[in-house]
């Protein structure tokens, strides 16, 4: 006789839903920070040690800088390409592929002798993470979850706020001695264990998502090549961002990144109207407002508390304002199901808004100097900046994927990387003239000049935020309209084929009886 117990099928059909979600949570919330923590580039920390292990000149120092920098360019180029094939195969596949790269470049981390050979390592690491993330979007994305779309933005956004303070954790600041620092080799890759718990993650992810018909509709010839669009856009603009590493003025560098901006907001401007790419509550448009706020504002205040705390002899970046503001963001991704997509997506905006005169209202000696050394009061005041700027763009990148399709999101989250890097090179440019400008000589003097820059680039993105949210509105206003456009030429066909049917009933064979009329009259009736 047998023992096992009985268990009712749609009891069975919920445990595996619950099971499937966990798996879907669990390898977002490891794939994200793994695939994030590739973007800071922390080699400037051990620059010392690393000169004098590869025997590099004074000048030669700019060029491995450049080098250990290519994990972004190959990150935003990587993201298109990868969107198209986890939707055109199985997105686990990709997935899996992009974590194997990620790990290659990781592990080729400790036997990079030369500079090329950083390059490549750093190169393979960006490119592995944009593999990854579109396709744990998609996987997301078909499970058909509200919470978990929410939850995935908000992780994001507090993968991207993040980042940098725990990179500068793990690769502090040397001292001058390069006998005495850190490996130089750390700063390639930081830390394996957030790639390796995302591999193990996907894996369990596989086994809990069981056999259900999970896979989205194939993308059509159109969507597909509509979400490799800002591959070309991305492709000069990340090549530029090279070029201009490479000797060129800060006003220069200022130029590159200011003009990207508008070209990535056209770009999804003129897509926001397509159903297969433009949202319904401008995604598009929110996505690039979150990479130009998020990363680009707290890395470069991450890099000011390091070198504070380093005058101080202090331990480290804090990361208590960073964790909340992490916090924050994915509060304001779940607070986004309880509003409507519209109102969120403007609220949203409105926090990020309300955030940014606080970070200028921060005093240079009271923020800087005392707090982000670890003073309680500095601490509260970056708090007050990164908190609701962390709440607002979780708030709106979770409500703007509201109704939004698959394709939609991807093209979004194709933007959203190109918008850090324009960011990246507007606020370091800012600083690198100030620093020209100011010709500091002391310690305390140079980080005078860094925050001078880094206010004028909270200025900067205050008055930047303000076209992006008008633009958001006018994306969601074009999207709306062409979806009732759509809605009113099905309801006029479907009304067509309703009379057609109707007079055939009236009549089901007028044509018969016209013939039967014309032979009657004879062959020579007409």
């Amino acid at each position: 006789m047998s023992t096992r117990t009985y268990q009712h099928p749609a009891r069975r059909g919920r445990a595996a839903t619950v099971a499937a979600t966990s798996g879907a949570l669990v390898m977002a919330a490891t794939v994200l920070p793994a695939a994030v923590l590739t973007v800071p580039d922390t080699t400037a920390n051990v620059a010392p040690a690393a000169a004098e292990a590869l025997r590099l000149g004074t000048g030669d120092v700019a060029g491995l800088l450049r080098a250990t920098g290519l994990s972004l360019p190959a990150l935003l180029l990587a993201v298109p390409l990868a969107a198209v094939a986890a939707r055109r195969f199985s997105a686990c596949s990709v997935a899996a592929a992009g974590l194997l790269l990620l790990l290659a470049g990781i592990g080729a981390a400790r036997f990079a002798g030369s500079v090329p050979q950083a390059g490549f390592v750093r190169a393979a690491e960006g490119a592995g993470a944009g593999i990854v993330l579109p396709a744990s979007l998609v996987l997301i994305w078909e499970r058909r979850s509200r919470a978990l779309a929410a939850l995935w933005a908000g992780g994001l956004v507090c993968a991207l706020l993040a980042a940098m303070p725990v990179a500068l954790r793990l690769v502090p600041m040397s001292r001058g001695d390069a006998a005495r620092g850190p490996d130089w080799h750390r700063a390639l890759a930081p830390t394996p264990w957030p790639a390796i718990a995302a591999v193990a993650a996907v894996a369990l992810f596989l086994f809990l998502r069981g056999r259900g018909p999970w896979r989205l509709p194939a993308p059509r010839h159109i969507e597909r090549g509509q979400l490799v669009l800002p591959l070309v856009p991305s492709a000069g603009f990340a090549f530029l961002a090279v070029v201009a590493a490479d000797g060129w003025s800060p006003g220069a560098r200022l130029a590159v990144g200011a003009l990207a901006l508008p070209a990535l907001l056209a770009l999804a401007l003129a897509c926001g109207g397509d159903a297969s790419v433009g949202g319904p509550h401008g995604c598009a448009v929110v996505m690039i407002a979150t990479g130009l706020l998020t990363y680009p504002v707290a890395a470069p205040l991450a890099g000011l508390a390091a070198v504070g705390a380093h005058a101080r002899g202090g331990t480290g970046v804090p990361l208590t304002p960073f964790a909340l503001a992490g916090a924050a963001a994915i509060a304001g991704a779940l607070a986004s199901l309880r509003a409507r997509p519209k109102a969120g997506v403007l609220a949203g905006y409105g926090l990020m808004l309300a955030a940014l005169p606080f970070g200028l209202a921060t005093g240079r000696t009271f923020g800087l100097a005392d707090g982000l050394a670890g003073g309680t009061a500095g601490q509260a005041s970056l708090c007050a900046l990164l908190v609701p700027l962390g709440a607002g763009a979780g708030l709106a990148l979770a409500a703007s994927l509201r109704d939004a399709s698959a394709g939609a999101a991807l093209f979004g989250l194709a933007l959203l990387f190109p918008a850090v890097l324009a960011g990246q090179l507007v606020v370091l440019s800012l600083q690198a003239s100030w620093l020209v400008r100011a010709r500091p000589v002391t310690q305390a003097q140079q980080l005078d000049a860094l925050a001078g820059g880094y206010h004028v680039w909270l200025a900067a993105a205050a008055g930047a935020l303000v076209p992006l949210a008008a633009a958001t509105v006018r994306a969601g206003a074009l999207a709306g309209a062409r979806s009732r456009a759509r809605a009113a030429a099905r309801a006029a066909r479907a009304g067509a084929r309703a009379t057609g049917r109707a007079a055939a009933a009236i009549d089901p064979a007028p044509g018969a009886a016209a013939g039967e009329a014309e032979a009657a009259a004879g062959p020579g009736a007409g």
